[in-house]
Protein backbone atom coordinates (compact mmCIF):
# COMPACT_ATOMS: atom_id res chain seq x y z
CA UNK A 1 0.00 0.00 0.00
CA UNK A 2 1.73 3.15 -1.18
CA UNK A 3 0.82 6.65 -0.05
CA UNK A 4 2.20 9.68 -1.85
CA UNK A 5 3.21 12.78 0.09
CA UNK A 6 3.97 15.26 -2.69
CA UNK A 7 6.83 17.60 -1.77
CA UNK A 8 9.76 19.27 -3.57
CA UNK A 9 12.24 16.64 -4.75
CA UNK A 10 16.00 16.72 -4.29
CA UNK A 11 17.00 16.55 -7.95
CA UNK A 12 20.27 14.68 -8.65
CA UNK A 13 21.08 15.35 -12.30
CA UNK A 14 24.44 13.60 -12.60
CA UNK A 15 23.34 10.55 -10.62
CA UNK A 16 20.39 9.86 -12.92
CA UNK A 17 22.56 9.91 -16.03
CA UNK A 18 25.33 7.74 -14.59
CA UNK A 19 22.86 5.21 -13.16
CA UNK A 20 21.00 5.12 -16.45
CA UNK A 21 24.18 4.44 -18.39
CA UNK A 22 25.22 1.59 -16.08
CA UNK A 23 21.77 0.03 -16.07
CA UNK A 24 21.54 0.14 -19.85
CA UNK A 25 25.04 -1.32 -20.23
CA UNK A 26 24.24 -4.24 -17.93
CA UNK A 27 20.81 -5.00 -19.42
CA UNK A 28 21.16 -3.85 -23.01
CA UNK A 29 19.51 -6.85 -24.68
CA UNK A 30 16.39 -6.82 -22.50
CA UNK A 31 16.00 -3.07 -22.65
CA UNK A 32 16.49 -2.87 -26.41
CA UNK A 33 13.81 -5.50 -27.01
CA UNK A 34 11.35 -3.71 -24.73
CA UNK A 35 12.17 -0.33 -26.27
CA UNK A 36 11.60 -1.57 -29.82
CA UNK A 37 8.17 -2.85 -28.77
CA UNK A 38 7.58 0.53 -27.13
CA UNK A 39 8.23 2.22 -30.48
CA UNK A 40 5.91 -0.27 -32.16
CA UNK A 41 3.13 0.46 -29.66
CA UNK A 42 3.56 4.20 -30.21
CA UNK A 43 2.24 3.66 -33.74
CA UNK A 44 -1.16 2.75 -32.27
CA UNK A 45 -3.28 5.93 -31.99
CA UNK A 46 -3.38 7.43 -28.48
CA UNK A 47 -1.01 4.78 -27.11
CA UNK A 48 2.30 6.65 -27.27
CA UNK A 49 2.35 7.93 -23.69
CA UNK A 50 0.99 4.63 -22.42
CA UNK A 51 3.82 2.74 -24.15
CA UNK A 52 6.45 4.97 -22.54
CA UNK A 53 4.78 4.61 -19.15
CA UNK A 54 4.79 0.83 -19.51
CA UNK A 55 8.48 1.00 -20.43
CA UNK A 56 9.17 2.73 -17.11
CA UNK A 57 7.27 -0.02 -15.28
CA UNK A 58 9.28 -2.61 -17.19
CA UNK A 59 12.52 -0.94 -16.08
CA UNK A 60 11.31 -0.92 -12.47
CA UNK A 61 10.56 -4.64 -12.50
CA UNK A 62 13.79 -5.47 -14.35
CA UNK A 63 15.84 -3.52 -11.83
CA UNK A 64 14.02 -5.25 -8.97
CA UNK A 65 14.98 -8.63 -10.38
CA UNK A 66 11.41 -9.65 -11.14
CA UNK A 67 10.42 -11.90 -14.02
CA UNK A 68 9.78 -9.56 -16.94
CA UNK A 69 8.79 -9.91 -20.56
CA UNK A 70 9.11 -7.41 -23.38
CA UNK A 71 5.42 -8.07 -23.94
CA UNK A 72 4.73 -6.18 -20.69
CA UNK A 73 4.91 -3.07 -22.82
CA UNK A 74 1.49 -3.97 -24.25
CA UNK A 75 -0.34 -3.41 -20.97
CA UNK A 76 -3.45 -1.23 -21.00
CA UNK A 77 -4.01 -0.85 -17.24
CA UNK A 78 -3.17 2.87 -17.33
CA UNK A 79 -4.81 3.62 -20.65
CA UNK A 80 -7.48 6.02 -19.33
CA UNK A 81 -5.25 8.67 -17.65
CA UNK A 82 -2.82 8.71 -20.57
CA UNK A 83 -5.71 8.88 -23.04
CA UNK A 84 -7.10 11.91 -21.18
CA UNK A 85 -3.64 13.53 -21.19
CA UNK A 86 -3.38 13.11 -24.94
CA UNK A 87 -6.86 14.54 -25.47
CA UNK A 88 -5.77 17.57 -23.45
CA UNK A 89 -2.64 17.86 -25.60
CA UNK A 90 -4.69 17.71 -28.80
CA UNK A 91 -7.04 20.39 -27.46
CA UNK A 92 -4.10 22.59 -26.47
CA UNK A 93 -2.54 22.25 -29.93
CA UNK A 94 -5.82 23.26 -31.56
CA UNK A 95 -6.06 26.32 -29.30
CA UNK A 96 -2.52 27.29 -30.25
CA UNK A 97 -3.19 27.09 -33.98
CA UNK A 98 -6.54 28.92 -34.00
CA UNK A 99 -4.95 32.41 -33.58
CA UNK A 100 -2.41 31.49 -36.26
CA UNK A 101 -5.23 30.91 -38.74
CA UNK A 102 -6.12 34.60 -38.39
CA UNK A 103 -2.50 35.66 -38.83
CA UNK A 104 -1.87 33.71 -42.03
CA UNK A 105 -4.03 35.98 -44.28
CA UNK A 106 -2.09 39.02 -43.08
CA UNK A 107 1.18 37.31 -44.03
CA UNK A 108 0.05 36.29 -47.54
CA UNK A 109 0.52 39.76 -49.04
CA UNK A 110 3.67 40.50 -47.07
CA UNK A 111 7.06 40.81 -48.77
CA UNK A 112 8.93 37.54 -48.00
CA UNK A 113 12.19 39.43 -47.66
CA UNK A 114 10.72 41.39 -44.75
CA UNK A 115 10.45 38.23 -42.64
CA UNK A 116 7.52 37.23 -40.41
CA UNK A 117 5.52 40.03 -38.76
CA UNK A 118 6.41 41.09 -35.22
CA UNK A 119 3.03 39.95 -33.85
CA UNK A 120 3.60 36.43 -35.14
CA UNK A 121 7.12 36.29 -33.67
CA UNK A 122 5.90 37.51 -30.27
CA UNK A 123 3.05 35.01 -30.31
CA UNK A 124 5.39 32.13 -31.24
CA UNK A 125 7.83 33.12 -28.48
CA UNK A 126 5.10 33.31 -25.82
CA UNK A 127 3.71 29.92 -26.89
CA UNK A 128 7.19 28.37 -26.79
CA UNK A 129 7.83 29.65 -23.26
CA UNK A 130 4.37 28.49 -22.11
CA UNK A 131 4.89 25.00 -23.54
CA UNK A 132 8.34 24.80 -21.94
CA UNK A 133 7.04 25.78 -18.50
CA UNK A 134 4.09 23.38 -18.67
CA UNK A 135 6.37 20.55 -19.81
CA UNK A 136 8.77 21.14 -16.93
CA UNK A 137 5.96 21.30 -14.38
CA UNK A 138 4.46 18.08 -15.79
CA UNK A 139 7.81 16.25 -15.68
CA UNK A 140 6.79 13.84 -12.91
CA UNK A 141 3.33 12.98 -14.23
CA UNK A 142 4.46 9.76 -16.00
CA UNK A 143 6.10 8.61 -12.76
CA UNK A 144 3.00 9.32 -10.72
CA UNK A 145 0.72 7.50 -13.15
CA UNK A 146 2.89 4.52 -14.09
CA UNK A 147 4.94 4.02 -10.92
CA UNK A 148 2.72 5.65 -8.30
CA UNK A 149 -0.67 4.41 -9.46
CA UNK A 150 -2.25 7.87 -9.66
CA UNK A 151 -5.18 7.62 -12.08
CA UNK A 152 -6.58 11.16 -11.86
CA UNK A 153 -4.82 13.49 -14.31
CA UNK A 154 -5.54 16.65 -12.29
CA UNK A 155 -4.14 15.05 -9.13
CA UNK A 156 -1.04 13.89 -11.01
CA UNK A 157 -0.55 17.42 -12.38
CA UNK A 158 -0.85 19.06 -8.95
CA UNK A 159 1.56 16.55 -7.41
CA UNK A 160 4.04 17.00 -10.27
CA UNK A 161 3.96 20.79 -9.84
CA UNK A 162 4.69 20.39 -6.13
CA UNK A 163 7.48 17.86 -6.68
CA UNK A 164 9.19 20.06 -9.26
CA UNK A 165 8.98 23.24 -7.18
CA UNK A 166 12.39 24.88 -7.01
CA UNK A 167 13.81 22.39 -9.52
CA UNK A 168 12.54 23.69 -12.86
CA UNK A 169 15.99 24.96 -13.88
CA UNK A 170 17.61 21.65 -12.88
CA UNK A 171 14.96 19.69 -14.78
CA UNK A 172 15.47 21.94 -17.81
CA UNK A 173 19.26 21.43 -17.74
CA UNK A 174 18.79 17.70 -17.25
CA UNK A 175 16.38 17.51 -20.19
CA UNK A 176 18.83 19.51 -22.31
CA UNK A 177 21.77 17.23 -21.47
CA UNK A 178 19.77 14.03 -21.95
CA UNK A 179 18.35 15.41 -25.19
CA UNK A 180 21.86 16.04 -26.50
CA UNK A 181 22.88 12.50 -25.52
CA UNK A 182 19.85 11.18 -27.39
CA UNK A 183 20.83 13.05 -30.53
CA UNK A 184 24.38 11.70 -30.53
CA UNK A 185 23.12 8.52 -32.17
CA UNK A 186 22.28 10.50 -35.30
CA UNK A 187 25.95 11.37 -35.71
CA UNK A 188 26.76 7.66 -35.97
CA UNK A 189 24.62 7.32 -39.13
CA UNK A 190 21.52 6.66 -36.98
CA UNK A 191 22.90 3.28 -35.86
CA UNK A 192 23.80 4.79 -32.50
CA UNK A 193 20.15 5.59 -31.89
CA UNK A 194 19.55 2.02 -30.72
CA UNK A 195 21.74 2.92 -27.73
CA UNK A 196 21.19 6.63 -27.18
CA UNK A 197 17.38 6.72 -27.44
CA UNK A 198 16.83 3.98 -24.83
CA UNK A 199 19.39 5.80 -22.66
CA UNK A 200 17.18 8.90 -22.61
CA UNK A 201 14.23 6.98 -21.21
CA UNK A 202 16.37 4.94 -18.83
CA UNK A 203 17.78 8.16 -17.34
CA UNK A 204 14.22 9.44 -17.01
CA UNK A 205 13.29 6.24 -15.20
CA UNK A 206 16.01 6.76 -12.60
CA UNK A 207 14.89 10.37 -12.13
CA UNK A 208 11.34 9.12 -11.60
CA UNK A 209 12.37 6.24 -9.34
CA UNK A 210 14.37 8.54 -7.06
CA UNK A 211 11.52 11.06 -6.94
CA UNK A 212 8.97 8.39 -6.02
CA UNK A 213 11.24 7.12 -3.24
CA UNK A 214 11.33 10.64 -1.81
CA UNK A 215 7.58 11.19 -1.83
CA UNK A 216 6.24 7.75 -0.96
CA UNK A 217 6.34 5.40 1.96
CA UNK A 218 5.05 1.89 2.46
CA UNK A 219 2.37 1.92 5.18
CA UNK A 220 2.61 -1.85 5.68
CA UNK A 221 6.37 -1.65 6.13
CA UNK A 222 5.97 1.28 8.51
CA UNK A 223 3.47 -0.69 10.63
CA UNK A 224 5.94 -3.57 10.81
CA UNK A 225 8.71 -1.25 11.98
CA UNK A 226 6.49 0.20 14.70
CA UNK A 227 5.54 -3.29 15.90
CA UNK A 228 9.20 -4.19 16.26
CA UNK A 229 9.54 -1.45 18.84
Amino acid sequence: MIKINAKPVDFKLGEYISNGFEFLKNNFGNILGAFLLCILMCIIPFCGLLAVGNFYRYCRDLKAGKSVSAGDIFNFDNFTPYFIMQLILVGAILLIYIPMLFMIPTMADRDPSAGPPLLFMVYAFVIYIAILIVSLKAFYMPALISLGGVTDVKTAWNMSVTMGKGNLLSIFLYSLVVGILGQLGIIACFIGLIFTLPLVYICNYFAFEDAMKQVTYDEIQEIGIKNEF
